[in-house]
């Protein structure tokens, strides 16, 4: 089932997402309604609190950068593979080259912005059937985790960008907090 994707100034998406346990009620229909979600939002990522749940999961799947300009095929073919589910994550380490890169968000579309992140992670978490992992990530997809992983801790791509490119963005802001754009998929908007 597609779910509603909670558009900028949801105050959903400005929450800390609380932990879950493993019985959560109706959490396998949950995970695979977000993939079905982000695939027809064309996503490569998508957080519980995008979808109204203010809950530490995400998931993502990187295979859309698979024809990214300047991967090896080792990359490539990593990319295409990286598919995850990911519960009660917390990143225990960011390190490495600061690097930016243009990032969008499924909850502010239309907006793309260059946004300087550590290019390795490393992140504890559990995955859909509550096995614990603490896994070290690089390049584009320690990018997605990071953006993924910031909606569970209620914060935006815009937030970590510079006070001028906020102001410049302000006017887009405010009409896709006031449901005045157009998307190819369904959203929820602050009445």
């Amino acid at each position: 089932m597609i779910l509603p994707i909670y558009a900028y100034g949801s105050p959903v998406l400005r929450k800390k997402a609380r932990e879950i346990e493993r019985d959560y009620p109706e959490l396998t229909a949950l995970i695979d309604n977000m993939f079905e979600t982000m695939y027809r939002s064309h996503g490569v990522g998508l957080a519980a609190p995008q979808v109204g749940k203010s809950i530490r999961l995400f998931i993502v799947d990187t295979s859309g950068f698979a024809e990214m300009d300047g991967l090896t095929e080792q990359e490539r073919q990593e990319v295409i593979a990286f598919k995850k589910v990911f519960i009660n994550a917390y990143i225990t380490e960011e390190k490495g080259e600061v690097w930016s890169f243009n990032e969008g968000c499924l909850s502010i579309p239309d907006i793309h912005e260059d946004v300087k992140r550590p290019t390795t992670i490393t992140i504890r978490y559990v995955d859909e059937n509550f096995k614990e992992h603490t896994d070290v990530y690089e390049g584009i997809m320690a990018r997605v985790i990071q953006h993924e992983y910031d909606h569970l801790e209620g914060i935006l791509f815009t937030d970590r960008l510079s006070p001028l490119k906020k102001r410049l963005l302000k006017r887009k802001l405010e009409s896709i907090k006031k449901g005045k754009i157009t998307v190819n998929y369904p959203m929820r908007f602050v009445k």
